[in-house]
């Protein structure tokens, strides 16, 4: 009998995506699947749609928007599989995504993670996601993003996976956790896959990429492309990720790399605007999105202090 895989799926005002995505789970090749939709308290009816057409859903509701890592947490706390799929609600999964990862996953021991190969929606063959990478300084990208997916076709280890679709271990979630939770609960959202990478590469875990696992992502739907909640956090946390995990070294080398960047694009944008708008665009630029020392310990200390609005 195939071993139960778990999926999670967080949600948030995802009614019109999960159709698609849960019509992809029940195409697949590896059957044996627990699917696990937590919603984040959301108003447009996702809950009693998916009572209506998925009854073999498991639904939990949130009283409120506690965010993306929340939402896994609690799914992940009941899951009952021995892996867990960590699932975006705006996801189409081809039919032997899970039994490739699962496949993976099995080779070794200690791979605690396989990331799937993400392809953007609607943009041909272009690569999402084939597993992430951590800058120096904190941000972590997606591995291949915009490129071709004929570049990633090689089944190789990789730093970790995004949880836009990926499998874990469930004996590896509970070796990383932390107290009470696996996803660190105070990222809100974005990053928080990278700081458990870390967790995981720091206790011995590997991660594999399978390129045979495919997974059509539309990318952000569910909190859109661009806006200032999403910088805020995006730029945040790759700060909390730097802090928790990083050495010294990499802190002031990072800090540094950003800068020196920065201080480019101030000269190239120098060429173009009014000096006085420059001068704050670049004040700011260091200041609110790249750290240097004073408002690099303000962001330290926001970790306790500062919490994102909820929705």
């Amino acid at each position: 009998m195939l071993p139960l895989v778990s999926v999670v799926i967080p949600n948030w005002n995802g009614k019109e995506y999960l159709r698609d995505c849960i019509a992809s789970l029940r195409e697949q090749t590896h059957n044996n699947l627990e699917i696990i939709v937590v919603d984040n308290a959301s108003t447009d009816d996702s809950v009693e749609y998916l009572r209506k057409n998925f009854p073999e859903t498991k639904v939990i509701k949130h009283s409120k928007n506690f965010g993306f890592g929340a939402a896994n947490n609690t799914g992940i706390r009941v899951a009952q599989g021995k892996y867990i799929m960590m699932l975006n609600n705006d996801t189409r999964l081809e039919p032997k995504c899970v039994e490739e990862l699962r496949k993976s996953i099995d080779k070794d021991e200690k791979f605690g993670a396989c990331a799937s190969k993400i392809l953007l929606e609607h943009e041909g063959n272009l690569v999402d996601v084939a597993g992430i990478v951590v800058c120096l300084d904190g941000l972590s990208i997606g591995r291949g993003r915009l490129e071709s997916s004929d570049k990633f076709n090689n089944e190789e280890e990789v730093f970790f996976a995004s949880d836009c679709a990926c499998l874990y271990r469930k004996e590896m979630l509970e070796d990383i956790g932390l107290t009470n939770e696996i996803y660190d609960e105070d990222f809100f959202a974005y990053a928080d896959e990278t700081d458990m990478g870390w967790r995981a590469q720091l206790a011995g875990w590997k991660c594999i990429y399978n390129p045979k696992a495919v997974v059509h992502h539309l990318h952000s739907a569910s909190s859109s492309n661009y806006s200032s909640f999403k910088a805020f956090l995006v730029e945040r946390n790759r700060i909390w990720v730097a802090v928790k995990s990083f050495p010294v070294s990499f802190l002031i080398l990072g800090s540094l790399t950003t800068t020196y960047f920065q201080s480019w694009a101030f000269l190239a944008e120098g060429a173009k605007r009014p000096a006085s708008k420059t001068l704050f665009n670049f004040s700011s630029s260091i200041g609110l999105s790249k750290y240097p020392l004073m408002l690099f310990l303000f962001l330290i200390a926001s970790k306790t202090f500062i919490k994102p609005p909820v929705s």
